[in-house]
C-alpha cells in the first residue's frame, strides 16, 4: 500500500501532537507552562519547570515522571538554610492541594533530569511521562529555552 507524503506528514503530526502540546490535563490537574533550561555540553543534570492546577474537590500528588531524555527523572525541592542552598528529592512525590495551584520553578520546586543522553538545546521538546496518584499518567513535553529564562517564554532575568 502506498501513502502520498502529504498524508505521511499528517499522520506523523497527529502522533505527536499530545507530545508536543504546551498545555495538557490529567483528570483534574491541568499543567501549564512546561519549560526547561538548556545545559552545557558536558552537564548531566537539567531542570524542568511548570505549575499543576489541581481543578478538583480532592488532593492530588505527583508521585513519579520519566523521559527519554535522562536516565532518572526526579522530583525536587531547592531551599536557602543559613545562605546555604538545600536541595533536595521529594520521595513521596508532590502534593497538589484541592483548588490549588503548585508552581515548579527556577530557586524551588523542579523536575530534575538526571543522566542527561545528550545536551537540552534550545527550542527543543523533550518530552516527558507525568504520573499523579490519582489523575493518572500523561504525555508532555518541556520546551527548552535559553539557560537565562527564569519563565516560559524565554523571560530573562537581568544580571546587574
Amino acid at each position: 500500500m502506498r501513502y502520498s507524503r502529504t498524508t505521511l506528514a499528517a499522520a506523523i503530526a497527529c502522533l505527536a501532537a499530545p507530545i508536543a502540546a504546551r498545555d495538557a490535563n490529567a483528570g483534574t490537574i491541568r499543567i501549564s507552562h512546561p519549560w526547561a533550561r538548556e545545559t552545557a555540553p558536558s552537564q548531566t543534570v537539567g531542570g524542568g519547570y511548570l505549575s499543576l492546577t489541581n481543578k478538583g474537590r480532592q488532593p492530588d500528588r505527583l508521585i513519579s515522571a520519566t523521559s527519554p531524555a535522562a536516565r532518572e527523572v526526579q522530583i525536587h525541592s531547592m531551599s536557602m538554610d543559613r545562605g546555604v542552598m538545600r536541595m533536595r528529592r521529594l520521595t513521596g512525590g508532590l502534593a497538589i492541594p484541592a483548588g490549588a495551584t503548585v508552581a515548579m520553578a527556577p530557586g524551588g520546586l523542579h523536575i530534575m533530569f538526571v543522566g542527561l543522553k545528550a545536551p537540552l538545546k534550545r527550542g527543543a521538546m523533550i518530552p516527558a511521562q507525568l504520573s499523579f496518584e490519582r489523575a493518572g499518567t500523561i504525555r508532555i513535553a518541556f520546551k527548552v529555552e535559553p539557560v537565562t529564562a527564569q519563565g516560559p517564554g524565554g523571560s530573562h532575568h537581568e544580571q546587574h
